[in-house]
């Protein structure tokens, strides 16, 4: 059986999904922290792309104790794409060696649960494309902001299926997408 792969990122209704943590606090409530963990729930293995592994790996380790996703975060296995880190990454992390759609595509068929594929921008759009990521899920934020975008005008068209979509009190929506079969 094959293992599902997952990618959630925030963003903004302009699509700008570089630094979510600069503008999404206090409109992320309860109902999107109970979304995120249903999500994880599955999760036995993280794709994580270089620049956001190593923010995470100086932050998560020292997160305050019963913090959730630290305690997610932090014992998961980690496969962190880059080409400058050494193979020593500790912080439970290995390092794709090769190209990452091939690594993600062998890795979805060994065993364990879901493959959630934290991001960055890079990582997540390159899967995405690549056909390995299953379900995308975009949290929008009722903010307009400027910086990058996971899909920027360089990207070729790309049919997708919607597959869920619910709004929040908080004023987001969140919708998963999936690629439309036969495109």
């Amino acid at each position: 059986m094959t293992r599902r792969v997952t990618a959630h990122l925030f963003h903004s209704v302009n699509g700008v999904a570089q630094s979510p943590d600069q503008w999404q606090f206090g409109l992320f409530g309860p109902e999107e922290g109970e979304a995120m963990g249903r999500a994880l729930a599955p999760v036995t293995d993280v794709v994580i792309g270089r620049v956001l592994w190593q923010e995470w790996s100086e932050f998560w380790p020292a997160a305050a104790e019963g913090d959730p996703f630290a305690a997610f975060i932090n014992p998961v296995p980690k496969h962190v794409v880059s080409t400058t880190l050494g193979d020593d990454l500790g912080w439970n992390s290995t390092r794709i060696d090769g190209d990452p759609v091939a690594y993600v595509r062998a890795l979805r068929e060994g065993e364990g649960g879901d493959i959630a594929v934290a991001g960055g921008i890079e990582t997540v759009r390159s899967l995405f494309l690549g056909g390995v990521v299953d379900r995308l899920t975009l949290t929008t934020h009722p903010v307009v902001g400027a910086g990058r975008r996971l899909f920027d005008d360089g990207v070729p068209v790309t049919r997708l299926e919607l597959l869920e979509c619910t709004s929040t009190p908080a004023g987001n929506v969140m919708t998963t997408y999936g690629l439309r079969a036969g495109d």
